[in-house]
């Protein structure tokens, strides 16, 4: 049993609910921490955080309870394995449309024989090799360690079945650029959208395969309806907007409302026309 499996079965088999991380900000982290937040996703295919970044928003993110997911850019290698040593509960890998991106990371996320990741004991993942029994710490860490691929484009609908199959990689499905793919760009609540979402899904617990994935709060009834194991619900960038724009429109609304009462006490405050004439 991963670690995702294992937070959602001591959740009472209800739905994760997350926020992203796209530039680092340990405040934000810690925020979403108080107000319940489960997971956190730390991004690195858009966004610019570093790995040394990523580990210590995952040492964050362990400290307060939350689980940590870090989506890196793609299946190399080099970025398999150095998103695996910073320690997250879920590595993601986004555009996958091929079984074999999904064995690709599978072989560099194992440690043998499941896989082929190279032998690091001083690693952050293994807590350093701290007591020691680096060998164990490996493979408690593949059993672990949860797997993610995106399902996102109508290439990976096409082959929805051998991805799913593929063993011990679970699916995330990217609402967005899955709109894009399929022709209707932004429109996530699309009725072939939300067809493909259905599907995916379906195909998904078939193979026992847990599901994430991220949308607006407009559709959180649509997601949840399904029952998947993660939403992540925010983000950073989201949050600053929202709530910047809602204040300046308050305050902008507050200023034209104490201007046109100003005015009115001024043109009536002299019974005249405001220069004192009756």
């Amino acid at each position: 049993m991963n670690r995702l499996q294992q937070a959602v079965r001591d959740n009472g088999g209800k739905t994760l609910l997350g926020a992203a991380v796209y530039f680092y900000d340990p405040v934000f982290l810690e925020i979403c921490a108080h107000l319940g937040y489960q997971a956190i996703w730390i991004e690195m295919e858009h966004g610019h955080i570093t790995f040394a970044e990523a580990a210590d928003l995952c040492r964050m993110a362990a400290g307060t309870g939350m689980l940590s997911m870090i989506r890196i850019p793609d299946v190399q290698r080099a970025n398999v394995l150095k998103g695996a040593e910073c320690g997250p509960d879920i590595l993601d890998v986004p555009m996958i449309e091929q079984p074999e991106q999904l064995r690709q990371l599978h072989e560099y996320a194992r440690f043998a024989p499941a896989g082929s990741r190279g032998f690091f004991s001083v690693s952050r993942a293994i807590n350093y090799g701290i007591p020691g029994e680096v060998v164990a710490k490996q493979q408690r860490l593949n059993a672990g360690l949860c797997l993610m691929g995106q399902i996102e484009t109508c290439a990976a609908l096409s082959r929805l079945e051998e991805l799913a199959a593929v063993p011990d990689v679970d699916l995330f499905i990217g609402p967005a650029d899955l709109a894009a793919s399929l022709g209707v760009p932004s429109q996530t609540s699309h009725p072939s959208v939300r067809a493909a979402a259905t599907e995916i899904v379906k195909t998904a617990r078939h193979y026992n395969k847990c599901v994430a994935t991220a949308s607006a709060h407009d559709e959180y009834d649509f997601w949840l309806g399904l029952n998947i194991d993660l939403l992540f619900c925010t983000n950073d960038i989201s949050c600053l907007k929202q709530a910047a724009g809602e204040l300046l429109a308050n305050a902008r609304e507050i200023q034209e409302r104490t201007s046109a009462t100003a005015a009115k006490v001024e043109i009536g405050s002299d019974g005249g026309d405001g220069r004192g004439r009756r």
